[in-house]
This record gives C-alpha cells, sequence and structure tokens, in this order.
C-alpha cells in the first residue's frame, strides 16, 4: 500500500487546514486509516482512526471538538479536517493504514506549523 499526503502548511492560530491522504495498492486489505502526528521533541501521538469495516471513528482527546476525519471509500482518501488550530498542535502529521494480518503502512509525513 501506498500513501501520499498533502494539505499541510504555516497556519495562525485560531485557523484551519485539511490534510488528505490517498491510498492506492492493496486497498482491499485495510482494516484501518488514521493519522499520528510527532510535535517537535515528543513521541508519536494517535489522532484520529477510522476502522473501516464497523465504519467507527476514534478520536484522540486533545483534539476533540476541534479536529474530524473521514474516509471517501471511493477515493480510498482520508481526510483530518483542524479547526481551531492551536500552537500544540504544530507537529509533523502521518497518515497510517492497518491492513488486514497485522501488518500497517505510514505516509511520508506532512508539517503543520502553527503561529501564535
Amino acid at each position: 500500500v501506498q500513501l501520499v499526503e498533502s494539505g499541510g502548511g504555516l497556519v495562525q492560530a485560531g485557523g484551519s487546514l485539511r490534510l488528505s491522504c490517498a491510498a492506492s495498492g492493496s486497498t482491499f486489505s485495510i482494516i484501518a486509516m488514521g493519522w499520528y502526528r510527532q510535535p517537535p521533541g515528543k513521541a508519536r501521538e494517535l489522532v484520529a482512526r477510522i476502522f473501516t469495516g464497523r465504519g467507527v471513528t476514534a478520536i484522540a482527546n486533545s483534539v476533540k471538538g476541534r479536529f474530524t476525519s473521514s474516509r471517501d471509500n471511493a477515493k480510498n482518501t482520508i481526510y483530518l479536517q483542524m479547526n481551531s488550530l492551536k500552537a500544540d498542535d504544530t507537529a509533523v502529521y502521518y497518515c497510517y493504514v492497518d491492513l488486514r494480518g497485522g501488518n500497517n503502512y505510514w505516509g511520508q509525513g506532512t508539517q503543520v506549523t502553527v503561529s501564535s
């Protein structure tokens, strides 16, 4: 599976960005898609996850109410809509997929910088 991310950039605090991640290849094996982020000097953390079969979306408490994630099954694309951005949201955001059988794949990462 190949993942191509887009949509990162520089935004002022309070602004919005939308990230996209398009999957190609063995997409029929995908059981979950989502986003992690890694702030400068910190560990990678889960932001959102969509379980494709159950249609369940999980969002981290730190972004709940500000971020939403959705998936376009026809395009094998997942989105992360980020509103009311804060300086603490500055991070490299990574798209990932979980495949049936236990493998997972990661996108190249996209930088999101929120200026205060």
